[in-house]
C-alpha cells in the first residue's frame, strides 16, 4: 500500500519534471493531474495565482505572504502571455523603457498590448493586476526581448513614450539615455514617421541630460527635412551632474542618478557630524562593548534564534559544540561564531578610517574580508560549500516580501565598483552612512548576509563621520525594512534617512544601546 508520503513525493517528481523541462514559472491546470494538483496545493507546494494558473511555492512559507509571487512575478507573466498570446505582445513603451533601464521593480499594474487583447483588467495576487489593451504592435524590428519579456526596443518606446512619463520617471529615462550612443537610430523612426512633436521632445530630453549634440542633430536633421521643431523639456527639474556617455550600464547610473537625488534630503535630515573622535581609543572600546548586543540584534533581523550567552561565549572562547548541548543547532551557532570573526575584521577597518584613511577605499579592499570571516566557519562545519566564499553571487536572489528585484548577477559587478566609487568621492559623511548602506542592500550583491553586511558597512561609516557604533533594534525591523522598500520602490530616502537619524541621535545624546532579551 502507497503511503501518504510517497504519494506527495509522486506528485513533486511531476512537478520538479514540470520545473526541470519548461521551467515552469507559470503552471496550468492541465499540466498536472487534478490528483497531483490538489496533493501539490494541500501541502503547499503549489499556489493558485488566477484560476486555472499556479506557481511553485515553498510549504515552508506563511500562508498569504507576498514572497513566492513577487520572486516569480516576471517569469510567470512571461509564461502566461506566450500562451494567450503568442508572440503578439509586448509591454507598454513606458514599462519597456523601466525594463530598459535596469528598473525591474514589480508593477502594480503591468500594461500589455496585443491586437489580440481584451481591454480588460485581470487581478493578481497581493494588489497587482494585468491591464490588456488591444493595440497594435511596434514593427518587428522595434520589438526585443528581456529575459522572456518582449518589449518595445529603447530608440521606440523613447518614441512612443507619453510626456508625462519623462517627468514622473525621470529616474529610469535618465539612465537610459547614455544607451542611445547617436541619433541615428532615433531619426530614422522620426522621419519615417513624420513625428516633429516628438522630436522637439527628445531633443529636450538630450539638452537636459548635457547631450546637445545628440540634441542639435535631433533638431538640425528634422529641420532639414522640413518639418518645424519646437524644442521641448519634458522633465520636471535638471540632474546635478551628466552621466557619461561611454557608461553603457543603466544599472551603474541608475545608482548614480539615485545617489545625486537622494543626497539632499538626507543632509536636511540627519545631525550633523561630529567629525574624527579625538580619542580613537575610547571610541574603539565603544565599539567593542557593543559587539554583544549588535550580534544579538542583527542575527535576530535575520531570522536566527541566537542568544546572548551564546554571543559571550563565542567572544570568550569558552563555546564548543562538541561539550554543550544547547550550542549543537549548527546554523544559528556558525552564524553567531561568524559574526564574531566579522565584527574583528570590521573593527580593523575602522581602524584604519579612523586613521584617517578615504572610508570607500577602505570598505572596498576590506567588505570581501567581511564576508569570508562571516561564512568561513559555516563552510568549515560543512553547512556551506567552499565556492560560497567566492564571492559576490552567481544566481538571482530576491528580498522576502519586497517589490524590488536586486540586480541580476551580471550587473552587480558593474554595480559594486561603482558604489565604492560614490563613496569614494562623496564629502558629507551622512550621504556616506545612509546610501552606502542603502545601495548595498538595493544591489544585494551575495546570496545571503546582505544585510548583516549593510549594517557593518552602515557603521564603518558612522564611524568616518565620527558619529557613535549605532544598533539596528530588532524591534523595529519592520519599520526598517518598510523605510528600505520605500527607498528602493518609490525612491524615497528620507524614511530610511529619518529612521537612522533617530538611532544616531540616541547614541549621540548618550543613550544606552538597545536592551538585550531577560535570561531565566
Amino acid at each position: 500500500m502507497t503511503t501518504p508520503s510517497e504519494k506527495l513525493a509522486q506528485s513533486l517528481e511531476v512537478l520538479r519534471k514540470l520545473q526541470t523541462t519548461e521551467g515552469a514559472a507559470a503552471i496550468r491546470s492541465k499540466d498536472l493531474t487534478r490528483t497531483h494538483r490538489e496533493r501539490l496545493l494541500k501541502n503547499g507546494f503549489l499556489e493558485e495565482i488566477i484560476k486555472g494558473w499556479f506557481i511553485p511555492s515553498r510549504p515552508d512559507e506563511v500562508r498569504g505572504e507576498s514572497t513566492a509571487w513577487y520572486a516569480s512575478f516576471w517569469r510567470f507573466c512571461a509564461v502566461y502571455l506566450e500562451k494567450r498570446f503568442g508572440r503578439d505582445w509586448c509591454l507598454s513603451p513606458e514599462q519597456s523603457l523601466s525594463l530598459h533601464s535596469g528598473n525591474w521593480t514589480v508593477p502594480r499594474q503591468l500594461v500589455v498590448r496585443s491586437p489580440r487583447a481584451r481591454n480588460k483588467v485581470t487581478a493578481l495576487p497581493h494588489g497587482t493586476s494585468l491591464l490588456d489593451l488591444r493595440a497594435a504592435l511596434p514593427v518587428t524590428v522595434d520589438r526585443q526581448g528581456k529575459d522572456g519579456i518582449r518589449v518595445f526596443s529603447l530608440e521606440s518606446a523613447l518614441i512612443a513614450c507619453s510626456p508625462q512619463f519623462f517627468a514622473r520617471n525621470a529616474t529610469d529615462v535618465r539612465a537610459t539615455l547614455p544607451m542611445i550612443r547617436d541619433a541615428s537610430g532615433l531619426l530614422a523612426r522620426l522621419l519615417e514617421g513624420g513625428q516633429s512633436t516628438v522630436a522637439g521632445r527628445l531633443a529636450g530630453v538630450f539638452r537636459n541630460s548635457g547631450r546637445d549634440r545628440i540634441a542639435n542633430d535631433i533638431a538640425a536633421t528634422m529641420v532639414a527635412a522640413g518639418y518645424t521643431v519646437r524644442e521641448i523639456d519634458p522633465f520636471a527639474d535638471k540632474p546635478a551632474f551628466a552621466l557619461s556617455g561611454r557608461e553603457l550600464s543603466p544599472y551603474v547610473n541608475r545608482i548614480k542618478l539615485l545617489w545625486q537625488k537622494m543626497r539632499k534630503p538626507i543632509i536636511e535630515i540627519f545631525p550633523e557630524a561630529p567629525g574624527l573622535p579625538g580619542d580613537v581609543y575610547a571610541y574603539m572600546k565603544s565599539v567593542a562593548d557593543a559587539y554583544v548586543t549588535d550580534a544579538y540584534h542583527s542575527l535576530s533581523i535575520e531570522g536566527y534564534r541566537v542568544t546572548p550567552d551564546l554571543i559571550e561565549r563565542i567572544r570568550s572562547g569558552t563555546w564548543n559544540p562538541e561539550t554543550n548541548e544547547q550550542d549543537r543547532e549548527q546554523k544559528n551557532a556558525m552564524a553567531a561564531r561568524g559574526y564574531w570573526q566579522a565584527y574583528q575584521a570590521v573593527e580593523r577597518s575602522i581602524g584604519r578610517i579612523l586613521r584617517n584613511e578615504n572610508p570607500g577605499l577602505v570598505a572596498d579592499e576590506d567588505h570581501g574580508i567581511w564576508y569570508r570571516e562571516m561564512f568561513g566557519p559555516s563552510v568549515t562545519a560543512g553547512i556551506l560549500k567552499p565556492a560560497d566564499l567566492s564571492g559576490y553571487r552567481n544566481g538571482q536572489v530576491y528580498i522576502r516580501r519586497s517589490m524590488h528585484v536586486p540586480l541580476n548577477c551580471e550587473a552587480v559587478r558593474d554595480a559594486m565598483p561603482a558604489l565604492f566609487d560614490l563613496l569614494r568621492e562623496e564629502t558629507e559623511p551622512s550621504v556616506r552612512v545612509v546610501l552606502g548602506h542603502f545601495i548595498f542592500v538595493y544591489i544585494h550583491p551575495y546570496m545571503d548576509g546582505n544585510g548583516r553586511m549593510g549594517r557593518f558597512l552602515l557603521n564603518s561609516m558612522l564611524a568616518a563621520g565620527g558619529y557613535p557604533w549605532t544598533v539596528v533594534p530588532v524591534e523595529s525591523r519592520q519599520t526598517y525594512m518598510d523605510a528600505l522598500e520605500s527607498a528602493s520602490v518609490r525612491e524615497e530616502i528620507a524614511p530610511f534617512a529619518a529612521f537612522l537619524a533617530g538611532l544616531v541621535k540616541k547614541g549621540l545624546e548618550g543613550e544606552p544601546l538597545p536592551a538585550l532579551p531577560k535570561m531565566d
